[in-house]
């Protein structure tokens, strides 16, 4: 029973930080839709590598390094009576993928660490839309911001993001060392009975 409970509650942790690893990030996936919240805007967010897969839709990190197509589709009308941009850093932060706009806001002359920028614009037709030629693999961060329609005030929207199919999430590699550590102490116990 003591062997069941504590089995019980390492499953329950287990769970809490696989959850933990996906909560930062201004991207999340809602019913098969990526989601980018700014503020309170919020868009599809979708990109696309028509080059090297065709019409796959990527929520996250990208597969390959190659030209890169950025979607916002926005949800919220006056979204479209704003000035939006779009920036790509090498994400020089030491969060990894729990980069926060606070994080970004530290780092002192960002132009030296930007590999795309799309000033401010106003899309009436509610669709954003950017390329970029990503042209070496690793991680970076895309932050959108976008002003408020009646007052004096900037959103910002950081999702940090891996180029190259060989750079998995730390929050997989996480997970999967836990199940392992787990699955060794469950194998060690009953064979001990």
């Amino acid at each position: 029973r003591n062997m069941r409970n504590f089995i019980y509650k390492l499953i329950l942790i287990m769970m809490g930080l696989y959850n933990y690893c996906y909560a930062g990030g201004g991207v999340l996936l809602s019913e098969d839709s990526c989601i980018i919240t700014i503020g309170f805007y919020t868009a599809h967010f979708t990109a696309y590598q028509p080059e090297t897969s065709g019409d796959k839709q990527f929520c996250e990190d990208l597969d390959d390094v190659t030209e890169t197509i950025f979607v916002l589709d926005y949800l919220h009308k006056s979204l479209s009576e704003v000035a939006v941009d779009f920036r790509i850093i090498r994400n020089v932060t030491d969060k990894g993928e729990y980069v926060q706009i606070e994080d970004i806001e530290k780092i002192k002359k960002i132009d030296n660490h930007t590999v795309f920028y799309q000033q401010p614009v106003i899309k009436e037709n509610a669709s954003y839309m950017v390329k970029h030629i990503f042209d070496e693999p690793g991680n970076y961060v895309g932050i959108v911001t976008a002003g408020h329609p009646s007052k004096p005030t900037i959103y910002s929207s950081v999702f940090p993001f891996a180029v190259g199919s060989a750079n998995i999430p730390w929050s997989i590699i996480s997970f999967c060392a836990l199940i392992l550590i787990f699955g060794s102490y469950v194998f060690f116990m009953m064979r001990t009975k």
